[in-house]
């Protein structure tokens, strides 16, 4: 549908004072209204074909844990390396590393809950059902299933805040960590500055009551989506890849479902965060992050995570947010050496 005929239905409905009471569901319908060219890439890509096309010899497989199913893919031999995506991403974010990694480890790269392939669940009236403690839940029970009592955990941006959780309620389950470009969730939010509000400004739009965020965001998902993506370097995402992001994102429970994790991370994660405040991760930690990115230009991530865990070790990399997308082969090394 064309830009002015969009225009004419919006102005049409607040006319006739439907715009307040028009329903989530058929709000974010309209994100089935994107470019020819992206509905035919997106459309010619399924889940299936996408495992073969990023993760040659991987196989793509599912888990019912005790709250979603979780879609996975996995491949190689070796100690088992457990890979969590952040937003708007999926386990595509690990396209460019999981078949070297796979090389010397088991590789299992999942879609948190709420995310591309996996089930999407109500959040619930105090969004627990996206508390990072539930996440984690989800990817402890998927490593168990696979024979994996100890692994290995490498989290990016809400993968890496799953992934902390998961390393304080799970301490016997985690060996190593790797955090990517991100400051432990408390700390964010007790240290907001206008240069922070500004920068991560999704962070206080996506928390705001339901369907504030999923209206506007289904309004224009593909340009959404884009924005996201603003500080990679030209070519680090290539148009099957955004297409592949596209097809999960643009529906409405995923739109909903992430809106989801960032209102529990401004709520239930905080209480859990605070009770656990005198607790520190006692796995080795490795934090990598973002010598482009707002973290590295308003904080001292090392000394962040010097707070929350008792044995840290980091570097900036000259990257934007999305390392893995963008500097995958310094990545790589970095993993290498750490993860022994």
């Amino acid at each position: 549908m064309a830009d002015d005929s969009r225009r004419d239905i919006l102005k049409k409905a607040a006319a006739l004072g439907l715009g307040a009471i028009v329903s989530t569901q058929d709000a974010l319908a309209r994100t089935e209204r994107l470019s020819e060219q992206t509905d035919r890439l997106a459309g010619q890509t399924d889940q299936s074909a996408a495992t073969g096309d990023f993760f040659p010899g991987f196989k793509q497989l599912t888990k019912q844990t005790s709250g979603a199913t979780i879609n996975f893919v996995t491949a190689g031999s070796g100690p088992p390396l457990l890979l969590l995506h952040g937003y708007p991403e999926t386990h595509l974010m690990w396209r460019k590393v999981a078949p070297q990694l796979a090389k010397k480890f088991t590789v299992v790269a999942a879609d948190l809950r709420g995310y591309g392939d996996s089930s999407k669940p109500a959040g619930g009236g105090d969004h627990a059902a996206y508390s990072k403690r539930v996440m984690a839940q989800d990817q402890v029970e998927v490593m168990n299933s696979l024979g994996f009592q100890k692994f290995l955990v490498v989290g990016h941006d809400r993968g890496g805040r799953v992934a902390h959780r998961l390393a304080l309620d799970h301490s016997d389950s985690v060996e190593k960590l790797v955090v990517l470009d991100i400051v432990p969730t408390y700390k964010v939010f007790h240290t907001v500055t206008k240069e922070l509000a500004t920068s991560n400004f999704h962070w206080f739009f996506l928390i705001q009551p339901e369907p504030l965020p999923e209206t506007m965001i289904g309004n224009s998902a593909e340009f959404w989506l884009k924005t996201r993506f603003n500080g990679l370097r030209p070519g680090a995402i290539s148009k099957e890849a955004f297409a592949e992001y596209l097809r999960s994102f643009r529906t409405p429970e995923m739109i909903h479902a992430t809106c989801e994790d960032y209102r529990a991370g401004a709520s239930i994660d905080l209480m859990h965060d605070d009770a656990d405040l005198q607790r520190k991760i006692s796995c080795p930690v490795l934090a990598l992050w973002a010598e482009r990115g707002a973290m590295h230009r308003q904080y001292n991530v090392l000394d962040t995570w010097k707070e929350r865990a008792s044995n840290v070790v980091g570097k900036p990399l000259p990257s934007s947010h999305f390392i893995a997308e963008e500097v995958p082969e310094m990545l790589l090394s970095e993993l290498g050496n750490f993860l022994g």
